[in-house]
């Protein structure tokens, strides 16, 4: 199972140097994915949880991608709706063939509709709109017409019953965000059920802490190395072949403060390292 990480690529505390640090560590901590989300129009309600600056993900992905050199790069997730599917199906085969073959392309549809409205998108089409935007990327990339767009994975986000139906018709991977242990235990049966496919990428939270979190509601991330640990292996025994850590918790003001975040990452690559080394 490979380990991922989520780049806050938003609020205060970030700008290109820093964007740039985040990369440089993931690498170097031997993660093999870095992702980040995906917000057009900074509206109140994306603003409420996620300030500007706000980097868009597949201009910043691409810069990223002339910086680093083995690790995979990707969106959690791209908001399908907002944007022309050609312009998505060309922006992202050019990243997938200018990193060298590196692009994961997480999609979901949205939440902001205060974003959808100033993007002109209307909100309550935004499923309909996903299905059909990701039938145009796929058949754009099946006729090339010089899209050179290679083997681009595509992630189907969201934890809804809609957003594993629409992972089982139109993706590579269900890629579901921040849960209880015992949600994502009961959700791989759901998908075990559909017949093993899709593959299962889900991306959990990341807070270490010194005590044990005893909450009955703890997401999946929370807590002690040894509880974190144990979530990997839950995961591991689920069959997810990526995990992506999320170490952003809420406060935008944790992007003035990134080294915490990167000791976090340490940690657990120290012990995952610690377990791969062990006969």
């Amino acid at each position: 199972m490979r380990l991922g990480v989520n780049v806050p690529n938003f609020g205060p505390g970030t700008d290109p140097d820093v964007l740039r640090r985040w990369a440089l560590t993931a690498e170097g901590l031997g993660f093999d994915l870095l992702m980040m989300s995906d917000h057009i129009a900074v509206t109140p309600d994306v603003a409420q949880q996620y300030p500007a600056p706000f980097y868009e993900p597949l201009t910043t992905l691409s810069w990223l991608a002339g910086l680093t050199r083995r690790i995979r790069l990707g969106t959690t997730v791209l908001i399908v709706p907002y944007r022309h599917p050609l312009l998505t199906a060309r922006m992202a085969a050019n990243l997938n063939d200018l990193s060298g073959g590196r692009l994961v392309l997480g999609v979901g549809v949205g939440w902001a509709r205060q974003e959808f409205d100033a993007l002109g998108v209307p909100f309550g089409e935004r499923g309909r709109l996903t299905d059909e935007h990701l039938l145009a990327i796929r058949a754009a990339w099946q006729d090339d017409a010089g899209y050179r767009s290679g083997q681009i994975p595509v992630w189907i986000g969201g934890n809804s019953d809609a957003a594993l139906r629409r992972a089982v018709r139109l993706g590579d991977a269900w890629h579901p965000l921040r849960f209880t242990p015992g949600w994502i235990t009961e959700a791989a049966g759901r998908l075990k059920a559909s017949g093993g496919r899709p593959a299962l990428m889900p991306r959990i939270a990341l807070r270490l802490t010194r005590e044990p979190v005893t909450d009955g509601a703890r997401l999946a991330g929370h807590g002690t190395i040894d509880q974190i640990a144990g979530d990997l292996g839950l995961l591991r025994s689920l069959g997810a072949g990526t995990v992506v850590l999320d170490p952003f918790n809420g406060d935008p003001r944790e992007t003035e403060h990134p080294e915490t975040a990167w000791r976090a990452l340490a940690t657990v690559a120290e012990r995952r390292d610690q377990q791969e080394s062990r006969p």
